[in-house]
């Protein structure tokens, strides 16, 4: 079983539900909303997708860590101006890419943003604790 990243993209200026919904949403629209994220994680739970996901911060909460002549230099705001950033992410297993093209169909439909999706290669420690997982 391989992973996937299931990125949500939002639009600037324009906040997709997933990246703010809190400030977008009256309070019946919001619990509506969560409600579905919730049955889809449900969902990806119960059929072993769901490995994480979560939203993130509006692009002004960004800083970028750059190295300059061997110094970090820290700025605020995203690394590139963009029309569109990622408001959030999951990381999925699924059997195939027609499977996680699947999961992220079922995304757009919760979440009404666009989707990327992208194989996962682990590294590091995160792929040492993998090794010896059923699928891996």
């Amino acid at each position: 079983m391989s992973q996937y990243l299931l990125s949500i993209h939002a639009q600037s200026g324009g906040e997709a539900p997933a990246e703010a919904p809190q400030h977008s949403m009256a309070p019946e629209k919001m619990q509506e909303f969560m409600g579905k994220i919730i049955a889809l994680e449900a969902e990806m739970d119960t059929g072993g997708a769901f490995a994480f996901g979560g939203r993130l911060a509006g692009t002004d909460a960004a800083t970028v860590v750059r190295s300059s002549d061997g110094n970090l230099v820290m700025t605020d705001g995203p690394f590139v101006e963009a029309k569109e950033h990622i408001a959030g992410f999951y990381i999925i297993n699924a059997d195939d890419l027609d499977a996680a093209l699947a999961w992220a169909g079922k995304v757009v439909d919760c979440v009404g943003a666009p989707i990327e999706v992208r194989p996962f290669v682990a590294s590091g420690r995160v792929a040492d604790q993998m090794d010896g997982m059923p699928g891996a």
